[in-house]
């Protein structure tokens, strides 16, 4: 099953986890790309869901994780990236990130009478 992969995008238009994603090295960010595609073939056995977002974890380096949330059966939304070291505050920000993104969401509903994705997120790619 292939999933569509996105970044979730903050109402100013920037990207937590793009701006993560930038500052890796070549081979982190060739790691966390393998990560992706992976994803969007639909292999989530390395997420771990709690809360309503999972943890995509990489044994690799110092253990990089990846931040997302399943939005219906084929979005998985990108939130924020981070390392075992921060894994902590890595999840409490992955959690803020998900509830900004869900009022967003409620709020494009009710302004639009239907249910739909925000204008927060975008194709990675």
């Amino acid at each position: 099953m292939l999933l569509r992969v996105e970044e979730y995008v903050r109402e100013d238009g920037s990207s937590p986890f793009r701006q993560w994603f930038d500052r890796l090295d070549s081979q982190a960010a060739a790691k966390v790309t393998t990560a992706m595609t992976r994803l969007s073939l639909g292999n989530t056995s390395n997420v771990k869901w709690f809360e309503g977002i999972g943890e995509y974890v990489i044994n690799w380096g110092p253990g990089y994780r990846v931040y997302l949330a399943r939005e219906g059966s084929t979005l998985i939304v990108l939130f924020t990236g981070g390392t075992k070291h921060r894994q902590q505050a890595d999840i409490e920000r992955a959690l803020a990130l998900h509830a900004e993104y869900k009022a967003r969401k409620q709020a494009a509903a009710r302004s639009a009478g239907t249910a739909r994705r925000p204008t927060g997120s975008r194709r990675t790619g």
